[in-house]
């Protein structure tokens, strides 16, 4: 019989994989009403990772936007497709290498970023309504500090 902790996935569950597995059902419960969020326009999460990027840092290019949101090439192309479609982002020839998009967030892509940020509020305090005054702050400091670490660059 081994020494060392088994995985269950359970609350209290002592193996090295506790963190991990917690990160994952974290990610599962926070991810799953996200996307309650942004379902009604019509964009998932995919959409709204690039929407992210276009908003904070303006057009990029279409294999840097890959690179920022952890999609391969193929992927990018058919997320960048849907929010043209939808008017959400346009596309143009980068003049620097006419190879090459360039994908820039439109007025309309730029409204349903915030009207998603409005509906997700009250999402996101009902994710967290179990928690006592404070612990919300507390795992929100905790989670940055777990992941961006002191001297670590960021992705």
């Amino acid at each position: 019989m081994s020494s060392v902790p088994r995985a269950t996935g359970k609350p209290g569950d002592p193996s090295p994989f506790a963190l991990g597995l917690l990160l994952r059902r974290a990610h599962n419960r926070a991810a799953t009403a996200m996307a309650e969020a942004i379902r009604p326009f019509g964009i998932e999460l995919r959409h709204f990772a690039v929407l992210i990027e276009l908003a904070n840092n303006g057009p990029a290019n279409q294999r840097d936007l890959a690179a920022a949101v952890g999609s391969d090439k193929a992927s990018m192309v058919r997320v960048i497709d849907d929010l043209e479609n939808a008017g959400y982002a346009t596309r143009r020839t980068d003049p620097a290498d006419r190879r090459a998009r360039t994908v820039e967030l439109t007025g309309a892509g730029l409204e349903v970023f915030d009207a998603a940020h409005l509906a997700a509020g009250p999402l996101a305090d009902r994710t967290t309504a179990h928690l006592d005054p404070g612990e919300r702050a507390q795992l929100l400091d905790l989670l940055t500090r777990f992941t961006y670490p002191p001297g670590e660059t960021d992705p």
